[in-house]
């Protein structure tokens, strides 16, 4: 079992963990008036759910316990990229009251299409935009759920 991807599921698993306890201390409401927690909530059980059935895809493939006297892998890819993920996320989070949802939303795209190599330069400004244009007409406009303006004031 490789040592990486068990701890990059841990990590997962502890940030949708984190995720659930932040979300609660904003108004939840319902699925007809969402209120700003509701997203972040369902999102952190989505991720505790996916890191449990990873570890135990991990489990069943690897045997019930790990080799002591194995040679320690270096991390995959995949475990590199996921690790990326959570720290563009977090970032992401800091600057969301800084920049506001829509520049936030267009950077965080912009951030994890380069991360998963996408070096196109229409994809990299059409698919962020659009994105970014998408959520704030979704979530602003047709929801009307009060999203952090930023210095731009959108």
């Amino acid at each position: 079992m490789n040592m990486g991807e068990v701890i990059g599921g841990v990590i997962v698993l502890l940030f949708g963990a984190l995720t659930i306890v932040f979300s609660l201390q904003l108004p939840i409401g319902t699925f007809r008036m969402a209120g700003s927690g509701l997203f972040p909530m369902w999102l952190g059980i989505v991720l505790i759910l996916l890191s449990l059935l990873h570890l135990g895809k991990l489990r069943l493939k690897g045997g019930s316990r790990l080799e002591g006297k194995q040679k320690a892998e270096p991390p995959s890819e995949a475990t590199k990229q996921m690790l990326l993920f959570l720290g563009a996320s977090v970032l992401a989070t800091v600057c969301l009251d800084i920049f506001g949802f829509p520049l936030t939303a267009f950077l965080l795209m912009l951030l994890l299409l380069r991360i998963l190599g996408v070096r196109g330069p229409a994809m990299l400004v059409a698919m962020p935009l659009l994105t970014a244009l998408a959520a704030y007409f979704l979530f602003v406009q047709f929801l009307k759920i009060p999203l952090p303006k930023g210095v731009i004031g959108l």
